[in-house]
């Protein structure tokens, strides 16, 4: 793997896999330079590793397995251009390209929802008939957003260009976005508004596909997560994630990210103390 963009860090504890026996590649991507509200997302990547070696187990009680036993190799951080939108994604880009290339899958930690465009577009290369699971607060399908069209407010819009083919695109826990956003969700993807069990229910439709899972923090309620760039009242909870996790496990999941986490905005540290949970939690179905 080309490690030039790369900066290693103390891995993400029990992923110690080198690259070659990996069966999933984890890379941070801290990127939150189109940020509209509260900026802080490109603090997580190191902040959810570092709190790994203090709070949490390698085995989750929940799947009854222990990250020790995934083949998960660390790949470390993306030296990202900060200033330099498009260089990011296409860094990006090029890293997801080179690890579903190699037969790999990649789980990315963010940063802000814009870095899963480049993901998506990689996936699809590399799996054309993808489908999109979206856990999250917004509908992120503006067209534009402070006249930008690549922007975390306009991502999964841009993820449906991609796609060019509507209800490919699974979107659950929304509970914000402008009429018009509701509008073209309703018209063009699977809409799941404000919990995840009725998705749970509805996995069905995607056996059979490769899916990309997308979960954006701010889809958990903030009295869970309040160190997030736009939290927004009435979110889920971790047990509603752990049954949703189980409802998705088995389907073919080919590549995940995990973003919108701005450590710094929580001074208690509690959200990047669920966030690590929420991970582990994540690696163990993919």
């Amino acid at each position: 793997m080309n490690t030039t963009h790369l900066r290693p860090r103390a891995p993400y504890e029990g992923c110690r896999a080198d690259f070659e026996s990996a069966e999933i590649v984890l890379v941070g991507a801290g990127y939150d330079g189109t940020s509209s509200y509260r900026p802080g997302s490109r603090f997580a990547p190191g902040a959810i590793r570092a709190e790994t070696f203090y709070s949490q187990e390698d085995y989750s009680p929940y799947f009854r397995r222990d990250l020790k036993e995934k083949p998960i190799h660390d790949a470390g951080d993306l030296d990202l251009p900060f200033g330099d939108r498009d260089g990011a994604l296409a860094l990006i880009y090029q890293t997801a390209r080179e690890i579903f290339h190699a037969g790999k899958k990649p789980c990315f930690i963010g940063g802000e929802h814009l870095i899963t465009l480049p993901l998506v577009q990689a996936a699809l290369e590399a799996h054309p008939d993808l489908r999109i699971v979206q856990i999250d607060a917004h509908l992120d399908l503006m067209d534009e957003l402070f006249g930008s069209p690549l922007s975390h407010g306009t991502v999964m819009r841009r993820c449906h260009d991609l796609l060019g083919e509507d209800r490919r695109i699974f979107q659950a826990a929304i509970r914000s976005g402008s009429k018009e956003e509701f509008e073209f969700a309703e018209a063009h993807t699977r809409l799941f508004p404000f919990h995840t069990r009725e998705l749970a229910k509805e996995t069905a439709a995607l056996k059979g596909f490769p899916v990309y899972l997308t979960l954006d923090l701010d889809a958990f309620d903030p009295s869970l997560i309040p160190g997030t760039g736009t939290p927004e009242a009435g979110g889920i909870f971790f047990p509603e994630y752990i049954e949703l996790l189980k409802a998705l496990e088995g389907l073919n999941i080919v590549g995940c990210d995990m973003v919108e986490l701005a450590p710094q905005l929580d001074p208690s540290n509690v959200s990047t103390i669920a966030a690590t949970k929420i991970l582990r939690e994540l690696l163990m179905i993919v």
